[in-house]
């Protein structure tokens, strides 16, 4: 690293809502905001970039295949070279598919885990060993309402949304002793995205009356988890509109 590094907030899976206003809100905390999605997203990720630092802040894509350990890998050294110490690193990988039980096929279900959980503990692995040897850093991950049950025709992404809770439930207790944060969100109802339009035909006027999860007040609390005082850290942070069921 260079006299000139800046904390970084490496965001896996940022997407065009919630990884995305994951990244602004870091950047507008003074972190370069260090973008990840795979490869055929590339255009679409330094567009994001872009945005951030046309907003004031600093950004940089890393386009890569979280699945994959070298890429994995490559992406974490190279963002502590080039930019600086990853400070937060939140992953933010979906994976949300809908399929009976008996039309899951072996392909379907392993590309789901891959996703939604191997992807997780990639990136876990690889920034808890630079967090670990600084002791300091945050790491969030990004859960559902599966990772909590598993409703009808979700075999899969309760499957590896339920991985992903227990692997961040081991690393807090492993790396809480080297003062690193590890927290996992549970988003427990629809979010402000295109494909949640498209489900909902009242969608309108589910936004309007604050129905829907907002993807920057989500980011908000991605924050806050960061900035809590090791004196009262959360772990698991459940998040959903006022009018959801649970």
């Amino acid at each position: 690293m260079t006299a000139a590094a800046r904390p970084a907030a490496l965001v896996i899976g940022a997407g065009d809502a919630t990884g995305g206003a994951i990244a602004r809100a870091f950047a507008r905390e003074g972190l370069v905001a260090c973008v990840n999605r795979r490869p055929r997203h590339a255009e679409a990720l330094e567009a994001l970039a872009r945005s951030i630092r046309d907003d004031g802040g600093e950004a940089r894509a890393f386009p890569a295949d979280a699945r994959d350990e070298g890429d994995m890998a490559r992406v974490v050294d190279t963002v502590e070279r080039e930019v600086g110490p990853i400070t937060v690193a939140v992953f933010n990988i979906g994976a949300n598919v809908r399929f009976n039980v008996t039309d899951t096929t072996a392909q379907v279900y392993r590309k789901v885990w891959e996703m939604a959980a191997f992807a997780g503990f990639l990136m876990g692995h690889e920034v808890a060993k630079r967090m670990a040897a600084r002791e300091a850093g945050t790491i969030i991950f990004t859960g559902a309402t599966a990772s909590l049950r598993g409703g009808a025709g979700f075999s899969a992404f309760a499957g590896a949304k339920a991985a992903l809770r227990m692997l961040a439930q081991s690393m807090a207790r492993e790396l809480g002793p080297r003062n690193i944060h590890v927290a996992h969100v549970v988003i427990d109802g629809g979010i402000d995205t295109e494909f949640v339009r498209g489900l909902r035909p009242d969608f309108d006027a589910l936004k309007a009356s604050d129905g829907v999860l907002s993807p920057d007040a989500i980011a908000q609390n991605y924050v806050m988890l960061h900035r809590q005082s090791r004196s009262a850290w959360t772990h698991e942070l459940d998040l959903r509109p006022w009018m959801e069921p649970f």
